[in-house]
């Protein structure tokens, strides 16, 4: 197959609809999300297909291979390569040979859905993967989660066209959101947002993780794989998150919303103004 250019494959589109006010009827031409088949490639070998929003794939791949364990540090990948096909993108990635051998003792044959999960996992005891304790001496007023919150919310572009998409944000230890990263899919958008950090050398055990979901577990696995502290979401957490949460002793908040939040697990972090 012939490869194509990746500016193919656009973040949005633009489409003629039907716009209802009431009994008022106008056409409207209305900005939709798009999702793209993103397959991750380690030396050679398919290894997962994600549906994804077509931007920050780098960022994806990379942010990818720390949290689901496949590399340890950013030297252990030798090259990364963004490669637009007909039928959706190939991210073709060098990691170094024990990682790969590593990889293929444990590999899974993922395919990947929006809100995916842990689908593709061999057994029941490849599904639940318990990381490390975190050591993060981070901590946040509830100001400055509010105020994360607010800032990330400004910087959806993507989301504040189509209203389709997911967002997770870095917020750093003076309160200050310096990341964020978007997509159709939560835990792309967390993986890119994993990416983008450990390209800029940030310190995962010095900030928080804002989304814009709910806190499933996989999210509190991938954040917890990385030392991160805390995670805050828009939205409830699971049972099976806060007990992971609890396990590694990371603060997890969830239903943050204008002045209001609710405290799941390890609530240290939080502090009084």
């Amino acid at each position: 197959m012939n490869a194509v250019s990746t500016e193919a494959y656009l973040t949005l589109a633009s489409v003629a609809v039907s716009r209802w006010n009431g009994s008022a009827e106008r056409a409207h031409l209305d900005d939709v999300a798009e999702e793209v088949p993103v397959a991750l490639e380690y030396n050679g070998i398919s290894h997962a297909v994600m549906l994804a929003s077509p931007a920050d794939l780098d960022d994806f791949a990379l942010g990818f291979s720390f949290s689901e364990g496949i590399i340890r540090r950013r030297d252990e990948l030798y090259d990364c390569e963004v490669i637009a096909e007909p039928d959706g993108i190939r991210v073709a990635l060098q990691i170094a040979s024990a990682r790969f051998a590593a990889l293929k003792d444990k590999r899974r044959n993922l395919t990947g859905r929006t809100g995916c999960g842990l689908c593709g996992a061999e057994s029941l005891q490849h599904a639940i993967r318990t990381p490390p304790a975190v050591l993060s001496s981070a901590s946040f007023s509830p100001d400055l989660l509010q105020a994360g919150f607010q800032q990330m919310e400004r910087m959806q572009g993507l989301q504040h066209r189509t209203g389709a998409t997911h967002a997770a944000a870095w917020l750093d230890r003076r309160g200050d959101v310096t990341l964020v990263r978007e997509d159709v899919g939560r835990h792309n958008a967390l993986d890119k947002l994993v990416g983008a950090m450990t390209c800029a050398r940030a310190d995962f055990a010095t900030g928080a993780v804002l989304i814009t979901s709910r806190a499933s577990y996989e999210m509190v696995q991938k954040a917890a794989t990385l030392g991160i502290g805390m995670l805050a979401a828009v939205s409830a957490p699971t049972g099976l998150a806060i007990r992971l949460a609890e396990s590694t002793g990371m603060t997890l908040a969830g239903f943050v919303r204008r002045q209001g939040h609710v405290v799941y697990a390890h609530p240290q972090r939080l502090t009084q103004s």
